[in-house]
């Protein structure tokens, strides 16, 4: 094989650094973030420029890292899953020692510019990466219960932005902190249904009862439910200077019934289809949230 073919097959640093962050998870969880950080912003908390930079930076920083720790535990099992075995490190394109220390310094790097915008910021980030790597990836092939432990640092981002932006943690936080730990359980158990025979080979336990039966579907819906539920909370004046106007509350209760609706065909239909669609949507719904939540609050 000459010089030229071998460049051709052997990925670039930026591609290899792209896949072992998961760069479009990664942004995707900075995008919720920022989202958290315009809703935080007020006269009492103006916004800033850098500290968006910062929060960006930073954040992408640690969830890259989470997502390299998560890969270099999962190495092996990643090797037996379809949608995963051409990543880096099954492949071989990066080494453990090297994605370790990329890791590694991610991390510090991430901690370093999170403290600058507030310690607390930093404190739950770290909290975030620390539950992610040690807790819910070692849990993943051992109990369901992985996606419960796992849907805690998934739902800080989207809190963390407010707490960039005011240096407290609240009701407001709060609020937000539960409205996306609530949307994760119909998400990720809508993939772990569609991909269930792929996770099956790494002995990967997603569904809540094991299988994809009535039970499973039913609680896709009923956790769906208080997704709604959550997200229309700052309607009703009990979550302090996060409120939603009624027009917004509207839109809101629309969006969650268009995910309930494929909740519900989940559990009439019973396929990967319509498991697929699910994930979909649920991915458009927390998306589409936050939008209406950000121009509501510019808006008023």
């Amino acid at each position: 094989m000459n010089a030229k073919s071998q460049t051709e097959i052997q990925p670039s640093l930026y591609n290899n650094f792209v896949a072992i962050t998961k760069a479009r998870l990664s942004i995707s969880v900075v995008v919720s973030t920022v989202a958290g950080y315009l809703l935080g912003v007020s006269q009492m908390y103006p916004f800033s420029w850098l500290t968006l930079l910062y929060l960006v930076i930073g954040g992408y920083c640690m969830v890259g890292a989470s997502n390299i720790f998560n890969q270099i535990l999962e190495k092996d099992l990643d090797a037996l899953m379809d949608r995963t075995k051409n990543r880096p490190l099954p492949l071989g394109t990066i080494s453990v020692q090297n994605a370790l220390i990329l890791g590694i310094l991610l991390t510090i790097l991430g901690l370093v510019i999170l403290f600058v915008v507030n310690p607390k910021t930093a404190m739950f980030a770290a909290i975030s990466i620390f539950m992610y790597v040690f807790l819910y990836t070692p849990l993943k092939t051992k109990t369901p219960l992985s996606v419960f432990v796992g849907a805690f640092p998934g739902a800080i981002p989207f809190m963390l932005g407010w707490v960039a932006a005011t240096g407290n943690f609240g009701i407001e936080a709060g609020t937000l902190f539960i409205i996306q730990f609530f949307w994760q359980f119909p998400h990720f158990w809508a993939i772990g249904w569609f991909l269930y025979d792929d996770y099956k080979k790494a002995g990967f336990f997603m569904l809540p009862t094991g299988k994809r039966d009535k039970k499973t579907a039913f609680q896709t819906i009923l956790y769906t439910f208080w997704t709604i539920v959550a997200s229309l909370l700052p309607a009703f004046g009990f979550t302090g200077q996060l409120y939603l106007s009624k027009i917004a509350a509207i839109v809101v209760l629309v969006l969650g019934i268009w995910m309930l609706f494929y909740a519900l065909k989940l559990y009439s239909e019973m396929t990967k289809e319509a498991a697929r669609k699910l994930m979909i949507i649920s991915v458009s719904y927390i998306s589409l949230l936050q939008i209406i939540y950000i121009i509501d609050k510019f808006l008023r």
